[in-house]
């Protein structure tokens, strides 16, 4: 009896062993996300993103809103919901002072279209227009009479200006005050870090990118629902569209490019960034474009059997609809965490102290720990991305091995879907977190060597070293992203945790590499391809928008982040189909190891699926000594036995 106990508790401790992993990783990934809530907590007391954007004037109030009262300035806290532009009253005369503009500022309703000579022009100004140029706390009525009014006013006369149409302010239209205030002007935004410049184009161009974010989800909803139901002329439109897409675009990026470099107004950081960031999108657009159109020519001759490959996935994804409506929840959740993700960003960028100074006046004081914050909130920004994808990989996965090893294929089984998240959410949440972690583990030291790369950019020894590196990482993540899949899959079969599962799924790929490489590579070419198209059509559109706003808008930063959405989002419907094609290779191969066809252990393959694997090219290597026999539909046979 004491061995048999003995033996049971053996048995009994590599379960315990794995179901406490999953819940440590489980509860780090808590504690990380308890840390987010902490960050995002101070980001929304502390920040104010309206500042980048709106303006703001001497005394703390921002333009164009409400404010609160800053404790020791008399004039803070004002409604200012319409005065919406910011005047200096020494606009021709601005200086820099420790990274502040000397000259007062005032939130103002319009600014001047003609020059005012006098106090009495002012004051005749401010009754017309109700837009009040001198100090707030100075009457209109006094204007003329109040004995302080010099110094309360404008400098004496005030040029004729008009709203600068991104940061509100009132750019004086004399030629002599102009290039003084333009300069000035310059010298600030060149002398912000690329964080805040970046901060005030997302938020410039915030209504483009979420229209541009809309149309990428109207194309890969198209693209989901034409690789379902119409396969064999929608392949040949695909690749046709993707070249005219990638010729197109390269070459618009090449003509923006071009022009922007040619233009002599090209004068602020931000428009030299824009030069930079097109040369460095057009070169890898060409490469881009000469690399996928060689694929493409090579592997011409494989069409015919890439429609087949869709008509067996289309007919899986037939026994499980519901899983078309899986990457919409996936989109879904990534959206309103994407939004909450930027919307800390924005305030945590303008994180700071509002200090009264010794004249009544307020200024921000920038908190120390942001940049670590910074760091850690996008940390969170990968994990959680990764995490997220990670759960649609489980719950594809587990839909798929239900319905492949469900042995009466024509009574397949009920909700497959649902059970497969309850089972997600009960039992490999763990596995999830892990491997969500080991891909974001990977991605970290490629941003922060591409961070150092560009700090070292005038080192060309240094960068290229770096580049080797993040190449290198890039390589390995995308490997582990594919171990990864064949894992929860694995995981979904035996019920293993991350690692035993990772274990086995490369066991089961090394002995069968060749042939599900042969089977899914051009399948997954080609839903690349439909990746790339809504990348490039939405890019275009993206380039289209932006180049009609050029003025101080690091815009070339918010194109990247929608086309790196662009990318996501079609990454996440379209892998369905990915995701669907190798869970249900590595089951046939499992199959295949596992049974021999005979009436003892007949495999679970359909007839279809085994007809269309029968004819690929590769796949008779290595297993003539089987017997290939048809699915025989019957309820009896031995189920899978763990690998």
């Amino acid at each position: 009896d004491s061995g048999d106990s003995v033996s049971e508790l053996r048995e009994w401790r590599p379960a315990v062993y794995r179901k406490c992993t999953d819940i440590l990783w489980l509860l780090l990934f808590c504690l990380f996300w308890a840390g987010l809530m902490f960050i995002s907590g101070y980001a929304v007391v502390a920040g104010a993103a309206e500042r980048l954007v709106l303006g703001y004037d001497s005394f703390g109030n921002i333009c164009g809103r409400k404010n609160t009262p800053v404790e020791g300035a008399n004039l803070s806290g004002l409604d200012m919901t319409n005065k919406k532009y910011v005047f200096f009253l020494n606009s021709c005369s601005l200086e820099i002072q420790s990274p502040k503009i000397s000259s007062l500022s005032l939130c103002v309703s319009s600014c001047p279209q003609q020059q005012l000579n006098s106090l009495e022009d002012l004051q005749s100004f401010a009754r017309n227009n109700g837009s009040f140029l001198c100090i707030y706390s100075l009457n209109v009525s006094s204007y003329t009479v109040n004995p302080k009014a010099a110094q309360l006013c404008p400098t004496l006369p005030v040029p004729p200006s008009k709203s600068f149409p991104l940061f509100n302010r009132c750019v004086p239209q004399n030629p002599e005050c102009y290039s003084k205030y333009a300069s000035v002007l310059i010298s600030m935004v060149n002398e912000m870090d690329v964080f805040h410049r970046i901060l005030s184009g997302i938020l410039a161009g915030r209504d483009t990118v979420i229209g541009l974010s809309v149309l990428a989800l109207a194309f890969s909803l198209i693209l989901v629902l034409a690789f379902r139901f119409i396969q064999t002329l929608f392949i040949h439109t695909l690749i046709a569209l993707v070249v005219f897409g990638l010729l197109f675009v390269s070459g618009v990026l090449w003509w923006l490019h071009y022009d922007y470099r040619n233009d002599p107004s090209t004068e602020l950081e931000t428009e030299k960034e824009n030069v930079k960031f097109l040369l460095g999108y057009a070169i890898f657009s060409t490469i881009i474009t000469v690399v996928l159109l060689s694929l493409i020519f090579v592997l011409r001759k494989r069409l015919p059997f890439s429609v087949q490959l869709f008509r067996v996935v289309g007919k899986i994804i037939g026994r499980i609809p519901f899983l078309l409506f899986q990457p919409l929840w996936t989109f879904l959740i990534l959206i309103v965490f994407w939004v909450f993700w930027v919307a800390v960003l924005l305030s945590l960028g303008t994180a700071g102290t509002a200090q009264a100074t010794s004249g009544g006046q307020v200024e921000y004081r920038a908190l120390s720990g942001i940049c670590y914050m910074a760091w850690y909130h996008f940390v969170g920004l990968i994990w959680t991305s990764e995490f997220i994808l990670a759960c649609q990989q489980m719950v594809i996965a587990g839909a798929v091995v239900t319905c492949y090893f469900n042995r009466n294929k024509n009574n397949p089984p009920p909700h497959p879907v649902l059970s497969s998240i309850s089972v997600l959410f009960c039992y490999h949440l763990g596995t999830a977190v892990k491997g969500s972690f080991l891909i974001a583990i990977l991605r970290i030291p490629r941003i922060v060597l591409l961070y150092l790369c560009d700090i070292l950019n005038q080192k060309n020894n240094a960068k290229c070293l770096f580049n080797c590196c993040s190449c290198w990482f890039c390589f390995q993540k995308s490997c582990l992203r594919y171990f990864n899949q064949h894992a929860y899959t694995t995981t979904a079969i035996n019920g293993t945790n991350f690692c035993t599962s990772a274990k086995d799924a490369v066991c089961i790929l090394a002995k069968n590499s060749a042939k599900l490489a042969s089977i899914s590579c051009f399948g997954d070419f080609l839903l690349f391809l439909g990746k790339v198209f809504v990348v490039c059509f939405t890019v275009f559109g993206g380039l289209m928008a932006f180049n009609y706003h050029r003025e101080l808008q690091a815009w070339v930063v918010p194109l990247l982040l929608v086309g790196f959405f662009a990318y996501l989002m079609s990454h996440s419907f379209l892998s369905v189909f990915e995701l669907t094609a190798d869970a249900m290779f590595l089951c046939f191969a499992i199959d295949m190891e596992t049974n021999d066809g005979t009436a003892e252990k007949p495999y679970f393959v359909d007839q279809e699926l085994l007809t269309f694997v029968s004819q690929s090219d590769k796949l008779t290597e290595g297993r003539n000594h089987r017997n290939t026999r048809p699915f025989q539909d019957n309820e009896d046979g031995t189920e899978l036995q763990p690998m």
